[in-house]
């Protein structure tokens, strides 16, 4: 539920983001401004929610620093009716900023935690993205059974881009993902599609959690 503290609150991480020059379109700017992050996290670390930064979520997973979320979503270059996949669903915040622009119905997310996928589910359901797809899987296999994906977001780094996300990748299409060793350093890559033609380009240093699957690291569990 949404009151007005915290509606100060998430206003004061939109101008911070936008002052950062993390925000600058108009889609992404009133996504984030609309997404209650603070429904996406637990109890125990709710009262900084709206802080610029990671929170743990369990099983050594965290939502997104709402910088990096901004960032991504911006170069997802998103506009409504675009399908976008999602490997990573976490707490579901991502999920719920991709969907109020793409519309939930378009958006799919992939995680391999049960307990957290349900948490997600939950979440999107109570603050009304419910039509998202929140799907148990291996996320660098993707979902093949899909059509080709117009986006797709990663929140895990990889080695390398998964070759099952860059076949589903349909073209014209635009994905996000971070690269490097499992325990870094990482960087962040817009990867394009374009006649069958792919390039990238780099934008900076980040940090994730590991890409666990069949496409990326393994278990350590």
């Amino acid at each position: 539920m949404d009151t007005a503290e915290t509606e100060r609150a998430r206003s004061r991480l939109v101008d911070h983001l936008r002052e950062r020059g993390h925000l600058y379109s108009t889609r992404v700017t009133k996504a984030m401004e609309t997404v209650p992050r603070h429904e996406f996290v637990p109890d125990a670390v709710r009262d900084r929610a709206y802080e610029d930064e990671p929170l743990a979520i369990g099983h050594e997973q965290v939502v997104t620093a709402p910088h990096l979320v901004a960032q991504m979503t911006e170069l997802l270059e998103l506009r409504p009716g675009l399908t976008v996949l999602e490997v990573g669903t976490g707490s579901g915040y991502h999920a719920a900023v991709l969907a109020e622009i793409v519309g939930p119905e378009n958006v799919f997310t992939i995680e391999r935690f049960p307990d957290l996928a349900k948490a997600a589910r939950d979440a999107l359901v109570r603050t009304g993205y419910g039509d998202v797809s929140v799907v148990v899987a291996d996320g660098s296999q993707g979902l093949p059974r899909h059509p080709p994906f117009d986006r797709i977001n990663v929140t895990a780094a990889s080695r390398d881009v998964p070759p099952p996300l860059l076949d589903q990748l349909a073209e014209d299409g635009r994905m996000v993902i971070p690269l490097g060793r499992r325990d870094g350093p990482h960087e962040l890559f817009l990867v394009t599609k374009l006649d069958g033609r792919v390039e990238r380009w780099r934008y900076g240093g980040v940090r994730f959690v590991p890409l666990v699957g069949e496409h990326g690291f393994a278990d350590e569990e």
